[in-house]
């Protein structure tokens, strides 16, 4: 859920879903034993994070060349 939060709402959740679903990913590879029926669901929240992630990095990387831009032309 908070990776779609991070595509749709707020990009800088993204690296926390992206994080969460990680540590996730870790606690049920410790159980192997374990079946899991959320573990669709932890891939799809790693992916949306992963990929909010680099739209971040992308828009950040804009501002940043935005701003120098606006500066050097000034």
């Amino acid at each position: 859920m908070l990776g779609i939060l991070s595509l749709v709402l707020c990009g800088i959740l993204g690296p926390v879903a992206w994080a969460m679903g990680n540590t996730a990913r870790n606690e049920m590879a410790a159980q192997p034993g374990v079946t899991w029926t959320n573990a669709g669901n932890v891939t799809a929240g790693r992916i949306c994070g992963m990929v909010a992630t680099g739209f971040l990095a992308l828009g950040v990387l804009i501002g940043v060349l935005a701003v120098a831009a606006a500066v050097s032309g000034a």
